[in-house]
């Protein structure tokens, strides 16, 4: 009974001991499992609290992310929608009050206009629509081709055609010129200037350089014929007329008002007043109008001054501009064929008597019997 008394103490003491042991492991343990419990307790509550309820602000993030995205991909197809339409050639014209600033140039127009294209392919399909610019480019283009015509055939005359050549031709010339380029200038400013509102502008300068440029060079011949024995009024009237151009370009290139701008084209033109009155004065009247050619020149100069007043009526501006351009080449070619027939002898004597030509007095003799028969 001890020998087993002994036994169930010892039992007793090895079950108290491991009891003990397991007791000192969990007091060990404790702190760890319960800091790893608390993680797996945070960590399941916020997944739940992520499931069963979303933060708002980020929600309300999202969503604000893809409305702009959806917005941006809508604004994307309008453009790319507006830019087929407009490089296809299927866009409207536009009433007067819808156009932006910088395309109100003429406020008579309230319809019929073409929207902003920034698409030089488009601008130049554009001529072949009915629109308010399509009268403008096409007097200004087919004016361009006719004068470019004339100027070729004048330049490949032959010389025998002509008493001194070189000098006539680069008078001829300068009048050619100053019209190509007047009506390139105006039919390339109507055709792209609803392209940008830069474009708009460096075209605008380039049209109001080339009405001056045609003004100046329309004066060039009829004085180069008209006072041919009178070399110094010439130059001094041929530079008066050239500072007056240049600077018209200068200091009017883009003047805000029509009506100023009209006025400086108004007056560049009569600034051929003087030189008529001077040239009327010296010969008559009837040798001026007729020999001289003037009555070519007043109609040119009434056409140019009827085209200003109609200014706000673009068309029949340039209509009016193309007649009385070609009024005055008729006017100048019948100066030049008059001189040619004097074989040689001068046209007109403002200042001094003819001129003999080389070989006797056969010139002259024809300038008596055509001067006789104006008397």
């Amino acid at each position: 009974s001890s020998h087993k008394g002994s036994v169930v103490a010892q039992g007793n003491g090895a079950f108290a001991s491991n009891r003990e042991t397991d007791t000192v492991e969990l007091a060990e343990l404790g702190p760890l499992l319960e800091e790893k419990g608390k993680r797996v307790i945070a960590n399941l509550t916020k997944a739940e609290e992520e499931q069963t309820c979303p933060v708002p602000q980020e929600e309300e993030e999202e969503v604000r992310v893809l409305t702009l995205l959806l917005q941006a991909h809508h604004a994307m197809e309008k453009m790319e929608e507006f830019v087929y339409k407009v490089w296809e050639g299927r866009w409207r014209v536009i009433p007067y009050d819808v156009l932006p600033g910088w395309l109100k140039d003429n406020d008579y127009l309230l319809h019929g206009h073409r929207p902003p294209m920034p698409s030089f392919r488009a601008c130049f399909k554009s001529i072949f629509r009915i629109h308010t610019e399509t009268g403008n480019i096409w007097t200004q283009l087919l004016g361009f081709v006719l004068f470019l015509f004339l100027g070729i055939l004048t330049m490949l005359r032959p010389n025998m055609y002509f008493m001194a050549p070189l000098q006539e031709k680069v008078v001829f010339g300068m009048f050619f010129l100053g019209a190509v380029l007047c009506l390139s200038f105006s039919w390339l400013f109507h055709t792209v200037y609803c392209h940008s509102e830069k474009v708009s502008r460096t075209c605008s300068k380039l049209d109001y350089s080339g009405i001056t440029l045609l003004i100046m060079g329309s004066f060039v011949p009829w004085l180069y014929y008209s006072f041919y024995c009178s070399p110094q009024p010439r130059l001094i009237y041929l530079s008066i007329v050239c500072v007056l151009g240049i600077s018209a370009i200068i200091g009017f290139a883009t003047p805000t008002h029509r009506q100023t701008r009209a006025g400086v084209f108004l007056g560049l033109g009569l600034s051929g007043v003087v030189p008529t009155m001077h040239f009327t004065t010296a010969e008559g009247f009837v040798k001026a109008t007729t020999v001289g050619q003037m009555g070519w020149f007043f109609l040119m100069v009434v056409m140019y001054i009827t085209g200003a007043g109609l200014y706000a009526s673009h068309q029949i501006f340039h209509i009016l501009v193309v007649a009385a351009a070609f009024v005055h080449f008729y006017g100048v070619s019948n100066l030049q064929e008059f001189r040619y027939g004097l074989e040689g002898g001068v046209l007109m004597t403002p200042f001094s008597e003819p001129s003999h030509p080389k070989g006797g007095g056969g010139a002259s003799q024809v300038l008596l019997k055509k001067t006789s028969l104006l008397k």
